[in-house]
């Protein structure tokens, strides 16, 4: 193993612990020393609220890499006050579903201007990487897309279909009821952003880390020309099961498979990638997928896909690029 250039397609919470790990994993191992990580991250979630744009996986990310999160709740700044939220709720304005922090409104007021200003989305996001550090440890962040989408859950009604935005189903609804689909406006006009072509055409490794297969990963790789890419790299495409013994260790993965019609399982997820993998870590709980045919190699993580610190999240990014390597071969 020596110094790589790795590609990671993330969502939020479990993309961001999984890179988090992979960087810890680099700065222990002398081989690795001057490896470059780009990081892809999903806008299918940003939303528009009180005037400010929000892209929660971006912010996720930032912050986690940045040492900045909640770590409790996986998302979110830590030590974080809400008396912004508070003033808006005494003055009726809606939604009240979706707290901001104050220190959070701070990220989204200077991503929402920079925005107005003519800055493009990537531009805003290297600006607020700079403030968290992110290129001196050697990470680049990119959203998939500078064009704005947004996904949509559309549930079922007594009388006709309703769609809501994907951030109302989720937190406000709990992820419920379960959608008749997914629907994501402005994905017709989307083009990878700036560099992220030429992240995948150039990386030593893809990773598809445990982020949601459906409404993070599965919104990435729909921009037009991206999965493409990642079909067509010279690198090894190398996945990690979202699912530990069966399940998903938080979100509800579980929901937006059965939305799809997918089995909730490692095997099922895997048949999302079809197309894609070369390698696929699962837990040692969960059947390996079999496939006979597909050109990709599965394996069992040594201890279960939970990422319960630092020191476990390393050793899955270790796992995952020795699985690189071996697949390689």
């Amino acid at each position: 193993m020596a110094t790589m250039r790795i590609t990671v397609l993330s969502g939020g919470v479990g993309g961001a612990r999984f890179v988090r790990g992979l960087l810890h994993h680099r700065d222990r191992t002398d081989e690795l020393a001057g490896s470059e990580i780009t990081v892809i991250g999903n806008t299918g979630d940003d939303i528009t609220l009180y005037g400010l744009r929000v892209c929660p996986d971006l912010d996720t990310l930032l912050y986690t890499l940045g040492e900045g999160a909640d770590e409790e709740r996986g998302w979110g700044r830590a030590q974080e006050s809400h008396a912004v939220q508070a003033e808006l709720a005494a003055y009726g304005v809606q939604p009240q579903w979706f707290t901001l922090g104050d220190k959070d409104i701070g990220t989204h007021l200077a991503r929402t201007t920079w925005l107005g200003q003519g800055a493009s989305l990537s531009q805003a996001t290297d600006r607020l990487a700079q403030r968290w550090g992110l290129p001196a440890k050697g990470v680049r962040l990119l959203p998939m897309s500078d064009v704005p989408v947004e996904t949509h859950a559309v549930l079922d009604g007594e009388e006709a279909q309703e769609a809501v935005h994907f951030q109302q189903w989720w937190v406000q609804m709990g992820a419920r009821p379960t959608p008749a689909r997914f629907v994501v406006a402005g994905m017709d006009r989307a083009t990878p952003a700036p560099g992220v072509l030429e992240a995948i055409r150039g990386a030593d490794v893809v990773v598809l880390p445990p982020s949601n297969p459906v409404v993070s990963l599965g919104i990435i790789l729909s921009v037009p020309g991206l999965r493409d890419a990642v079909r067509g790299c010279a690198a090894p495409v190398v996945g990690v099961s979202p699912l530990v013994g069966g399940r998903p260790v938080r979100g509800h993965a579980d929901v937006c498979l059965e939305a799809i019609g997918v089995e909730v399982s490692s095997a099922g997820i895997a048949g999302l990638y079809r197309d894609l993998l070369d390698g696929w870590l699962v837990d040692p709980q969960d059947p390996r997928p079999s496939a006979p045919g597909s050109r990709w190699t599965t394996r069992a993580h040594s201890s279960p896909l939970l990422m319960s610190d630092l020191e476990a999240s390393a050793d899955i990014a270790a796992e995952t690029l020795r699985l690189a390597q071996d697949v390689r071969r």
